[in-house]
């Protein structure tokens, strides 16, 4: 059975003659009756009685009708669906994102998205970049903004780097500034109580990976939190973090912001989608508004 001639059916059925129906589907009278015949013996069944050329529908026809009806109404619904899809008038993006990169970056670049595709859907997941890389390699998102480099053990990704942001030191604005004021050297965290953030977060690992190589451990009053959690911590007096700079325009009153001193201590964020699987249309949309 062909989609085809399901329309040359349907029109017949509707017309009640041969020549009508081939007139609406643009075909040739012979060949609409040739597929029509064709049709008759894949079902093995006549679909309509032409006694004295007037055309009824046999109870096979009637059996047909609302069948073929509704397949052609469901194909013309999946062209609509894939049509509307194709030019960002529907769709979804799952998006992932460290936290800080939520409420500095996505802000201004997902408001220009949704004014110019509104009806595109986006699911935000916040989270560290080693857990953004499982949720890629798994399926779960579409893109994410990461931090590089990748874990060792990273499935193939395609990441194009968007941009490198400066870490700095958070504390509490109503206790004594770190190191007693100015720009603080990571030998200086030797000494300090930190508030740190859960296991996945890509800051947890490269700051205890400079403690490290200026050979210390850091000593954390608190850890596991998230991002809100980690600036709530510090400014509540527990302990220093070491933040992105850009998370402290947005973190309110009562933190102190210090300069790290030395080589400075920077992180690079790109953005990542799976090397097998191409982004769905909606998403590569925002992957050209993000990379600009």
């Amino acid at each position: 059975m062909q989609f085809q001639q399901l329309v040359y059916f349907v029109a017949v059925a509707e017309t009640r003659h041969f020549t009508r129906a081939a007139e609406r589907v643009h075909v040739a009278q012979p060949s609409l009756s040739q597929q029509i015949r064709a049709l008759e013996r894949e079902l093995g069944a006549e679909l309509f009685s032409r006694a004295r050329g007037n055309i009824t529908l046999t109870d096979a026809g009637e059996a047909l009708l609302p069948l073929a009806r509704r397949i052609l109404a469901d194909a013309e619904t999946a062209r609509l669906e894939v049509q509307e899809l194709a030019q960002l008038r529907r769709g979804r993006i799952r998006l992932g994102a460290t936290p800080s990169l939520c409420t500095g970056l996505l802000p201004d670049v997902l408001r220009a998205f949704h004014t110019a595709h509104p009806g595109v859907e986006l699911l935000i997941e916040e989270s560290g970049s080693l857990d953004l890389v499982r949720e890629l390699a798994r399926g779960a998102l579409d893109l994410a903004l990461i931090a590089l480099p990748l874990p060792p053990a990273a499935p193939a990704l395609t990441t194009v780097e968007l941009l490198t942001e400066d870490l700095v030191v958070v504390s509490s604005a109503d206790l004594p500034p770190p190191g007693g004021g100015g720009p603080l050297p990571i030998s200086a965290l030797r000494d300090e109580p930190m508030v740190m953030f859960r296991h996945g977060y890509d800051l947890r690992e490269l700051t205890v990976a400079a403690c490290r190589a200026e050979g210390f451990e850091p000593s954390f009053t608190v850890e596991g939190g998230e991002m809100d959690a980690v600036l709530g911590f510090a400014r509540a007096g527990l302990g220093l973090a070491v933040v992105p700079a850009m998370v402290v325009d947005h973190a309110g009153h009562g933190l102190r912001t210090t300069a790290l001193a030395g080589s400075p201590l920077r992180r690079t964020i790109a953005l990542a989608h799976r090397t097998d699987v191409a982004p769905p249309r909606a998403a590569r949309e925002l992957k050209r508004i993000l990379v600009g």
